[in-house]
């Protein structure tokens, strides 16, 4: 899994306050959680460009004032309004301790219903998934060899290894949608 460094600041103060101070600055205040202590830090909102707004999954590597901390994001909070981040969490990562994280869905194979005309319908871009930190893919493959057109195909067909899927196993992935045009023709031709 692809790792990117954060370089955060700790808060002295914590509250609103000094919270809405800290995003006046550009900083975005932040929660690490899940170690031996709760460590309160900021971090220039510019460094998250690389970890939020990308569909990849990746593992931090936090450095607060130089102590360092391997973490996932947990829960990123943005502004109803104008999208601003607001606040960020983070969850610490403990070797052999299971971890759950949104993985993305990379699709694998040629789908004979797409080649017939179908239009590939992604449902589901991210799988939540279990696993130890060692263990957490890069993303979770799904082959769509198999679709003819109006099918869909299932989380549970999906294959694992050393993780485990928590999302509903009777979830569509993705569905191969017929246009109108070809149902037309479908219908015509029977």
């Amino acid at each position: 899994m692809k790792s990117l460094e954060i370089v955060g600041f700790k808060r002295a103060n914590l509250g609103k306050t000094d919270a809405k101070a800290l995003r006046l600055d550009a900083q975005v205040p932040c929660v690490l959680y899940g170690g031996k202590d709760t460590v309160h830090f900021s971090v220039p909102a510019i460094l998250f460009r690389e970890l939020l707004y990308t569909p990849e999954a990746h593992i931090v590597d936090l450095n607060v004032e130089g102590t360092l901390y391997r973490a996932i994001v947990q829960e990123a909070q943005f502004h109803p309004v104008n999208e601003m981040l607001l606040h960020v969490d983070f969850l610490e990562l403990e070797d052999g301790k299971e971890v759950k994280m949104d993985i993305p869905v990379k699709y694998v194979g040629v789908s004979p219903g797409v080649l017939a005309g179908g239009k590939l319908v992604s449902k589901l871009r991210k799988v939540r998934v279990r696993a130890t930190m060692e263990n957490l893919p890069d993303y979770v493959e799904v082959n769509i060899s198999g679709m003819e057109l109006g099918k869909s195909i299932k989380v549970a067909a999906v294959e694992t290894k050393n993780f485990t899927i928590l999302t509903n196993s009777l979830a569509p992935i993705a569905t191969i949608a017929i246009p109108r045009a070809l149902k037309g023709e479908l219908a015509a031709g029977k």
